[in-house]
């Protein structure tokens, strides 16, 4: 039975890195790929009837497969992953049901209302008035729905380990493009900056979040779910390539986050553990430490030392910047000013793009996601935030069964502050800290 588990998942593997090497040889085949996603998944979900949480699987496999979707235009709109997460978990939801505990998160939907309103009245003739409020409002949406379908529900952690999974192996084809776009990184890293290059020509910020939050999945498989020599050896060089290359974007948030997530699951464990558990647990936190210091040494060495100034916050020639944070305080000033200057209903859902160019004199979008609701949303953000931040902390000291949840938290919080919710990642992943997590293979069914 091992052996026919590990040749199933080396196959899963092995079709995500031929499916990342297609799409780069013939990129109309990323289209292709979009479309059966979606048309796949409605047929699995009216089939099956949600009876398994097909809907979590399937949300999370194009969760883990946005990026790849963007990066080739294989998107007929650039919100299409968030779309389409929302519609799986909501045919899932028709079937299920959902918590009554998750009202919260409606209260939550309504609270957004007054500010999408507003716009109408706010934004310029000028502005797509559509795009700008679907560009600012369609991530916490997706949090929602997200919140809404997993609030309360049982799952069995075997299951959410291939939740993750989902999630992790469509970014294995998005690793496979970035290693055919750029196989030398000697060649095109010259400075200390953010680099499109080594992101396969994406954005960086995305790109480090994905490929960290890949690098998470995987070691967190080598950690739960290896239960032979060849599934450790599998996940940690996989872990290996993902860290080195999500390092390798010199974004530096993604993978620092990556960081967090993973100290915050040994952590976990470790509470959760009695002694001889905490020998063991002892020996693979090294075995992690080992690798991290691999991978460092080894982008170091790969960019001759610009990856140390990078996270050192200095410039190639080792001076230190002003700006730690890469513009990024500039941004989120201003947007505590317009809080400030509109506290009770805020300035409306896309008008701080406008009111941001006539403050800086350049056209910027929001890096964090908690400036931006308090500029847009006003007094009705700052409860929003509330509900966001101390609903799931809650939930762990009422049901601390779910030994992901504060990584998942650290992932959704770090993530919202350095790349906002422009990926649908943020939203799910927030909507998985409260599911509720069963370590026993039993009947699942909702209360």
């Amino acid at each position: 039975m091992q052996n026919k588990s590990t040749l199933s998942y080396v196959a899963l593997i092995s079709i995500h890195l031929i499916l990342g090497f297609s799409v780069f040889i013939v990129p109309f085949l990323a289209k292709l790929y979009a479309f059966l996603i979606i048309v796949v998944g409605i047929i699995i979900l009216l089939k099956s009837r949600n009876a398994n949480n097909e809907a979590l699987f399937l949300a999370a496999y194009l969760v883990g497969a946005e990026v790849l979707l963007r990066m080739k235009d294989g998107v007929p709109l650039y919100e299409f992953g968030k779309y389409g997460v929302m519609l799986f978990l909501l045919i899932g939801m028709i079937y299920q049901g959902f918590s009554k505990g998750a009202f919260i998160y409606w209260f939550f939907i309504v609270i957004l209302l007054p500010g999408v309103f507003f716009s109408f009245f706010t934004l310029s003739f000028d502005t797509n008035v559509r795009k700008a409020i679907l560009f600012n409002i369609s991530g916490p949406l997706t949090l929602a729905v997200s919140a809404i379908y997993c609030f309360n529900r049982k799952i069995v952690l075997k299951d959410l380990n291939n939740v993750m999974l989902a999630i992790g192996l469509p970014i294995l084809s998005v690793l496979v493009y970035l290693l055919l776009y750029t196989p030398s990184i000697k060649e095109v890293v010259t400075s200390t900056g953010s680099n499109f290059a080594t992101s396969g020509g994406f954005g960086p910020n995305q790109m480090s979040t994905v490929l960290g939050l890949a690098t998470f999945v995987f070691l967190s498989r080598v950690v739960l779910e290896s239960s032979n020599k060849r599934y450790v050896i599998i996940n940690l060089l996989l872990t290996f390539i993902l860290a080195y290359r999500g390092i390798m974007t010199f974004s530096r948030g993604g993978m620092m986050t990556a960081f967090a997530m993973i100290i915050g699951l040994m952590f976990i464990l470790y509470l959760k553990t009695s002694g001889k558990g905490k020998v063991k647990l002892g020996l693979i936190f090294s075995m992690v430490l080992v690798l991290i210091f691999s991978v460092w040494l080894y982008s170091s060495l790969q960019t001759g030392g610009l990856i140390d100034k990078r996270y050192a916050n200095q410039d190639a020639a080792g001076r230190v910047k002003k700006d730690r944070l890469g513009g990024r305080e500039e941004v989120s000033n201003a947007e505590l000013q317009m809080f400030f200057e509109n506290p009770i209903i805020g300035i409306g859902v896309g008008k701080n793009k406008e009111v941001k160019e006539e403050m800086l004199g350049k056209t910027v979008a929001s890096h964090s996601e908690i400036t931006r609701m308090l500029s847009e949303h006003g007094i009705l953000g700052v409860i929003g935030l509330i509900i966001l931040i101390f609903t799931p902390l809650f939930f762990y000291f009422v049901s601390k069964q779910n030994i992901y949840l504060l990584s998942f938290f650290i992932f959704w919080f770090l993530t919202i502050n350095h790349a906002a919710m422009r990926i649908a990642a943020p939203g799910f992943i927030y909507g998985l800290s409260l599911l509720k997590v069963r370590f026993e293979e039993n009947t699942l069914h909702r209360e």
